[in-house]
């Protein structure tokens, strides 16, 4: 889809940034309605959709440096082959830094241990020599190894770099804190120093809870490993993400209008007051898309009308410009008696964002069910579910939507007891990529 076709674009976007250059690069905003006209005379829901893409960064251009903790689980279930290819891989992501980075690595079992403290990345072959050395033994004291990791990124925190936990874990933490809530707690709080945590679970044994929580609240990624032989490609793809972030500190403000009531905010945590809704995104990476989904009650209105429905105001910090920009945008909506009116004025891409997360959504209380028993009240929840993602790919010519039908099809038919443990983890997988706008 265009993004400039002009009958879809119904908000003027207006960008205020504190820089001298004119050719500065920014952050894209398009605001816009899942349908830029509504039926007249008729109280509805519908849905407003806040986007953000990150400007391209150059293979030329200088980076934003990074600050990266590597948290490595060590227990004895990660002996062999597991640890072999986790040393591989964090080996093989460090030799892609250079010496303007941190790294640091941080081991954990029953105990934790700072491997390598924080440090400019200038011997790597000093680096990779302690990962060499090793080896898998004891508990999983996960709380406290993502505790220390970011205790050593605090050493270099600065607005300028780019700060990140990297964890794996193949068990079951069973050291410390180890419930989803406190890892999550733990997430939020991390976030707001401009610290994120991905996660990555190694295998069947892990709680995806507990990892997605952590990755959720602090604005980090998280992926499930079936196969240790993956791994070096996982922390590849991820060192894609960290080494590419364009934008910091992200806020989003959107006012809505009197008289419209918002109903709520569909994927990610945000703060509701009144009329004002407010969500903050730590990072954002280059060409990476990033929205914000509102569910929104509009008043019955005449025909012919043209209502406001809300201002939207974004600042970051420019990794590239090392200034704060703001954007400002406001969107309005018409009403028409003509149903072929309102059908003409579908906007693709925020119909599929809200018709993803509404899906999401369902996946997430059909895996709630599953979870209490009731597999047949999951199955049926998952393969209507299926239906509608089917439905809405078909009539939005959507590859995205048809995959997830395909994904909620799958779910549905692989929910007895040899399969769940698998299906459980891919289902909270999917749940946090949709929810996070990711692509990997």
């Amino acid at each position: 889809m265009n993004r400039s076709s002009a009958s879809w674009v119904f908000g003027i976007v207006v960008v205020l940034a504190f820089t001298s250059s004119l050719s500065a690069k920014q952050v894209q905003l398009d605001v816009s309605m899942s349908k830029a006209t509504l039926l007249a005379n008729k109280k509805q829901n519908t849905s407003l959709r806040v986007a953000l893409t990150g400007f391209k960064f150059a293979a030329t251009e200088q980076r934003t440096p990074v600050n990266i903790a590597i948290v490595l689980d060590k227990s004895g279930s990660m002996s062999g082959e597991k640890i072999a290819r986790a040393k591989e891989a964090a080996i093989g992501a460090i030799n892609r830094l250079n010496k303007n980075d941190i790294i640091s690595v941080v081991t954990y079992d029953s105990t934790v241990k700072v491997l390598v403290p924080a440090t400019k990345l200038t011997d790597k072959r000093a680096v990779c020599r302690m990962i060499n050395g090793i080896s898998a033994g004891g508990s999983t004291a996960l709380f406290a190894g993502v505790s220390k990791g970011a205790e050593e990124l605090r050493k270099f925190i600065d607005k300028d770099r780019v700060s990140r936990v990297i964890l794996l874990s193949d068990g079951l933490a069973n050291v410390g804190p180890q419930s989803p809530s406190e890892l999550g707690s733990l997430g939020a709080s991390l976030k707001k120093e401009r610290i994120s945590v991905t996660t990555l679970g190694l295998g069947l044994d892990y709680n995806e809870d507990l990892m997605t929580q952590l990755a959720q609240k602090s604005s980090g990624n998280h992926m499930f490993i079936e196969r240790a032989t993956d791994l070096a490609k996982i922390f590849q793809a991820e060192f894609d993400d960290v080494l590419s972030v364009v934008a910091q500190e992200v806020a989003v403000k959107i006012t809505v209008a009197d008289g419209i009531r918002p109903i709520k905010v569909l994927g990610v945590d945000a703060e509701v007051n009144g009329q004002e809704v407010i969500v903050q995104i730590n990072q954002l990476y280059s060409e990476q898309e990033k929205y914000v989904v509102v569910e929104i009650e509009m008043p019955a209105t005449k025909s012919g009308k043209s209502r406001k429905v809300a201002d939207v105001q974004v600042s970051y910090a420019n990794m590239q410009t090392k200034t704060t920009d703001r954007l400002a945008s406001t969107v309005s909506v018409n009403f028409s008696d003509s149903a072929a009116q309102v059908e003409k004025s579908i906007n693709k891409d925020a119909m599929i964002s809200y018709i993803l997360l509404y899906a999401n959504d369902c996946n997430e209380f059909a895996c709630t069910l599953r979870d209490k028993g009731d597999i047949k009240g999951a199955q049926a929840l998952l393969l209507q579910n299926a239906d509608y993602l089917n439905d809405n790919a078909k009539y939005l010519n959507s590859d995205l939507l048809k995959k997830r039908y395909a994904d909620n099809y799958y779910q549905a038919n692989n929910l007895n007891e040899t399969d769940w443990a698998r299906v459980r983890k891919l289902m909270r997988r999917l749940q946090h990529l949709d929810k996070t706008n990711q692509s990997y």
